[in-house]
This record gives structure tokens, C-alpha cells and sequence, in this order.
């Protein structure tokens, strides 16, 4: 029984030493690919054009589920704040409430979210489908660079299409808790946009809130897409699995990331 016993800790220790191998390998080829990325990006009139393409192909393509998500979340925030705020008689300061919510937090996070689930996943699958039918082998048999055609353009249109994207959500959130409070409940139209503009801080609340945050949120989440579709096998199975990393990943390190800059930001 003892023997047996000690077999099965030295199964487990040995499973944790090799998750613990796994984790610190692909940090390190995540922090190479970055570093790579970082070092060839020389902004010329054909790669700009490139980088606008994916703009418009990540971003402009993405706008739509953030628009609607953002109202239904607004419309969610107006109502339970609503609720919330009467049991106190402070519903006049719901305008106020929500913006600060939406454009601290759940702008950047939701945001990221949903890049990560829908723009995320489209660059790992996109990668991943070239690299199993070996277009990237083909691409540096031509001597063309896959990272500065392929990886580049996405790295940087994601990072600047988030910052967008995320005030697209926040302003479409805070119309949609002002249509529920004005609209439904019954609050005056004048008190709700007042409370906003006496209680909300361009810098503390956009350019660090929302700007700052989803500039990291797409720095990450762009960086973990890329790296999965990259790394992954060329196999169905190793795309499929590449494509779950990238949401699961992307969505635990954005939540992480968030902790640490809203304790960084925002608490004295």
C-alpha cells in the first residue's frame, strides 16, 4: 500500500513538473514571437495598406455584435441600477453610475471578451488552416517573411481596433441605460446627462479607463491568437484545440490584467 501510495504522488509530481515545463515553454515562444513582431515592424506604405485591411477586416467586421452586446448591456445596467439606486432615492445619479461602470470596466473587459471569441479565434483558424495546408511553407520557399505578410498587419490592427471598439460599446451601453431609465422608468432626461457630466473624468475614466485598458486587453489578446495559430499542429484536432486556448487563455489573462491595472489606476 505504501509503495503504491508513493507511485501514485510521484504520477501526480510528475504530471505538475510537466504543465509547469509546458506553461514556461510557451511563455518563452509567446515572448519570442512577440519580440520578433516588435523588432520587423518597419511601417511602409504596403505594409500600412496591409495593416488597414485588417482593420477593416477585424474591426469594422466586429462592430455590429459590439454595438448590439453593449446595448443589451446598457439596457441590463440602467434596469438593476435603477432598482438598486431607488431603495436609496439616488436613481437620478444612474447616468452617472453606469458610465463610470461601463467605461471602467466593462467596456475594456466585455470588449476584449468578445474580440477574443470572435476576431481571437478567426486569426488562430485562419493561421492554423495556412499552416496545415503549408501556404507559410510555400511563402518562405518564395523568401516572403510569414511574420511581417502574416503576423504583423493582425498584431497591429488588433491593438489599434480595440481602443475603438471598446468606446463603441461604452457609448452604446450608456445609450441603452439612458433609453431604460428615461424612457421606461421615467427619470428626467436632463438629470441623467448632468450627473454625467458633473461626476465623469475624461482622463481617469477614457483615456485610462477605456483607452489605456483595451490597448493592453489588445495587446494580449492579439498576442495569445496569434501565438496559438502559429504554434499549433497542422491537424484539425491541433487547430481545434489551438482555437479553445485562445478564447480560454485570452479570456483568464484579460481578467488578470484587469485586477492589476484597476489596483494600479484607480486605488490610492
Amino acid at each position: 500500500m505504501a509503495i503504491k501510495t508513493k507511485a501514485t504522488n510521484m504520477i501526480q509530481l510528475n504530471k505538475i513538473i510537466n504543465r509547469a515545463h509546458a506553461f514556461t515553454l510557451n511563455t518563452g515562444k509567446l515572448c519570442c514571437l512577440l519580440c520578433k513582431i516588435v523588432i520587423r515592424s518597419n511601417f511602409t506604405k504596403k505594409k500600412t495598406n496591409l495593416i488597414i485591411d485588417q482593420i477593416y477586416l477585424i474591426g469594422n467586421n466586429s462592430v455590429l455584435i459590439i454595438s448590439i452586446s453593449g446595448l443589451f448591456v446598457g439596457f441590463v445596467l440602467g434596469l438593476q441600477g435603477y432598482l438598486m439606486l431607488s431603495k436609496f432615492r439616488a436613481e437620478d445619479t444612474l447616468g452617472l453610475m453606469v458610465t463610470v461602470s461601463l467605461t471602467r470596466e466593462l467596456g475594456p473587459v466585455v470588449t476584449a471578451l468578445l474580440f477574443a471569441g470572435r476576431a481571437g479565434t478567426s486569426m488562430t483558424a485562419e493561421i492554423g488552416l495556412m499552416k496545415s495546408g503549408e501556404q507559410i511553407l510555400a511563402m518562405e520557399i518564395m523568401a516572403i517573411d510569414p511574420i511581417e505578410r502574416l503576423l504583423i498587419p493582425r498584431f497591429w490592427a488588433g491593438i489599434l481596433s480595440m481602443p475603438v471598439l471598446a468606446v463603441i460599446f461604452s457609448t452604446a451601453g450608456i445609450i441603452g441605460s439612458w433609453f431604460v431609465g428615461v424612457m421606461v422608468v421615467g427619470i428626467d432626461s436632463g438629470l441623467f446627462w448632468s450627473q454625467i457630466q458633473c461626476g465623469f473624468d475624461i482622463y481617469s475614466d477614457i483615456i485610462y479607463g477605456t483607452i489605456f485598458k483595451s490597448l493592453i486587453f489588445g495587446l494580449s489578446t492579439v498576442a495569445i491568437s496569434l501565438n496559438e495559430g502559429w504554434q499549433c499542429k497542422p491537424t484539425p484536432d491541433g487547430i481545434s484545440k489551438a482555437i479553445t486556448r485562445t478564447v480560454v487563455i485570452g479570456s483568464l489573462l484579460v481578467f488578470l490584467l484587469d485586477f492589476f491595472m484597476t489596483s494600479i489606476l484607480f486605488v490610492n
